[in-house]
């Protein structure tokens, strides 16, 4: 069996920057056993399989430990190759249907490309000493979104400068940590970290976006923002609240096309 794979860098416009996703093209279902052993393989921080035999196309995504729910940047980076290579049956909106989130919207918008993806909205907790501790920096506040936490720090440069101990980082009760700050030159910058899964930080984290996205929206009055994640790697992302959704943009560059052999 032959199975076409693509790397794709999203949320940037130059190689070698932010989030490099593989997309692994189906014509026929395959064992979510043989998705994890790929993504294993791949040990990128996410490997999207994407069957284009069913209508919409379904999409799961697998860290090189994990399956996970939901993941922002290996869409963006499959509907990049979805619309570059595979124009005869998308046009310019693609629909995806994933197991936990239902229907999910990829949208090319001049040189951007547009996800639409459900809002989480944060909720206050109790564990801002806890965290405190795991990232090295005081906290300003401290929520829980479905699967994510998030922290508030003073500023961007805090941010930056994160060296978190992520034996701690991981032994928190949830997916993943996002510290965020308001920024100088963008709205909101952040960093993610997710121990949990095999990725001590994921370089640029879409799904990220659902929860600090409303909360700045909310914080800053603004329905538009625009946003940088500051990993070594970085990444820009423009998100837009539109009632219980969040759409976040972004470009994406193709690394390398092949294929997997499966003996």
């Amino acid at each position: 069996m032959e199975l076409p794979i693509f790397q794709v860098d999203a949320f940037t416009d130059s190689q070698f920057k932010g989030n490099p996703a593989a997309v692994v093209i189906l014509e026929k279902n395959i064992s979510a056993e043989l998705m994890q052993e790929i993504a294993f393989e791949n040990n990128l921080s996410e490997t999207a399989f994407i069957d284009i035999s069913k209508t919409p196309f379904e999409i799961r995504w697998f860290t090189p430990t994990i399956e996970v729910d939901l993941c922002g940047h290996a869409t963006l980076a499959s509907a990049k190759v979805l619309f570059e290579y595979y124009p005869q049956i998308v046009d310019e909106v693609i629909e995806f249907n994933c197991l936990e989130h239902g229907a999910l919207i990829a949208k090319k918008t001049d040189d951007k490309i547009f996800l639409d993806f459900p809002v989480d909205i944060a909720t206050p907790t109790n564990l801002s000493e806890e965290i405190s501790k795991a990232i090295r920096a005081e906290v300003n506040e401290c929520l829980v979104g479905e699967t994510k936490l998030m922290v508030v720090v003073d500023n961007e440069k805090i941010v930056k400068g994160l060296k978190p101990n992520f034996s701690a980082v991981a032994k928190l009760d949830a997916m993943g940590l996002i510290v965020t700050a308001q920024s100088s030159t963008y709205d909101f910058v952040s960093r993610c970290f997710f121990p949990q899964t095999g990725v001590n930080e994921d370089p640029v984290t879409g799904s990220a976006h659902c929860v600090t996205a409303p909360y700045w929206a909310k914080k800053l009055n603004k329905k538009k923002l625009l946003a940088a994640q500051l990993s070594d790697r970085g990444g820009e992302l423009t998100c837009i609240i539109e009632n219980e959704r969040v759409l976040i943009g972004g470009r994406a560059l193709l690394y390398l096309k092949g294929k997997i052999f499966i003996g």
